[in-house]
């Protein structure tokens, strides 16, 4: 067993592959001692293993001894290497390919130079650094200018800032496919709403119009806007939802427009399971 190898049971399957490093694949090499191809396949898992000083770590399940795992996995037939990242199954293969196949396997898995920066991108505006988060994507960029979560990620970091040009600028930069992406969808949305905040008064005298005249719906209208793009979204629906109990003709039904519109931006949660609830029952 090497540095980067594991003998793994039911005993100790969770700390070895659910809970290994951040980012760090796990191949799951499930074999049984009378299996022919297991033995061809075994031992260039495990020099890659080796080779690859902690890219990625083997975890060999000897099935016969381990049925449980094998039940668990599914596991038909010997050998079968099912990769593990973060704790959730993400590829797999059967038999015993060649070295060389199964090197691409493990290749496919490995974040390149460019998405590890990336990675430690993410990690840095999780601290609040978003100097530093910034700095790591230009590098990630020139080291891998096809990686378009790269663009993505900027240009969620450019409008947390308020920087909506520049984040417009990245997002106009990318592939129609990457575009129908859900969390591409969401920041597009946050530009128009943002867009439609800037000619907006502020919060508090939108606030103060809606005390004097609580039929006033422009101003719930404009504060919802308001407050979407601010990122402050319970409270958006909540005034979107008295336009729709109070005028569904407002506006040819903008409450319930704009409303689903945030659902839409938000994609599901329990704070759309709400509002949707809400919504329906004031249509009824």
């Amino acid at each position: 067993m090497g540095t980067y190898s594991f003998d793994v049971t039911a005993a100790n399957f969770q700390q070895v592959v659910l809970d290994a490093p951040q980012n760090v694949p796990v191949l799951v090499d499930f074999w049984a001692t009378w299996c022919g191809p297991c033995k061809a396949l075994k031992p260039i898992l495990e020099k890659l293993a080796e080779e690859y000083q902690g890219k990625f770590i083997l975890a060999k399940i000897e099935t016969d001894a381990n049925p449980e795992l094998a039940n668990q996995f599914g596991i038909r037939g010997v050998p079968n290497v099912k990769a593990f990242l973060n704790g959730d199954l993400v590829d797999e293969f059967s038999g015993a390919l060649p070295e060389g196949q199964v090197r691409a396997f493990i290749e496919r898995l490995i974040p390149s130079p460019g998405e590890e920066l990336r990675l430690q991108a993410l990690d840095a505006y999780g601290r609040g650094d978003a100097a530093e988060a910034l700095q790591l994507l230009g590098q990630a960029s020139q080291l891998d200018p096809r990686n378009e979560k790269i663009r993505v990620d900027a240009a969620a970091i450019m409008l947390d800032a308020g920087e909506m040009e520049e984040a417009q600028r990245l997002l106009a930069s990318l592939s129609p496919a990457t575009v129908q992406d859900p969390r591409v969808q969401e920041l597009l949305a946050r530009i128009e709403f943002a867009d439609m905040a800037k000619e907006l008064p502020d919060a508090d005298s939108l606030r103060a119009r809606i005390a004097a005249n609580e039929n006033d719906l422009e101003a719930r209208l404009q504060l919802a806007n308001l407050l979407v793009a601010n990122r402050q979204y319970e409270p958006a629906l909540e005034q979107l939802l008295e336009i729709v109990r109070r005028d569904r003709s407002f506006q040819d039904d903008i409450g319930r427009k704009t409303m689903l519109s945030v659902f839409n931006l938000l994609g599901s949660g329990e704070l759309v399971s709400k509002y949707r609830r809400l919504l329906a029952s004031a249509l009824n």
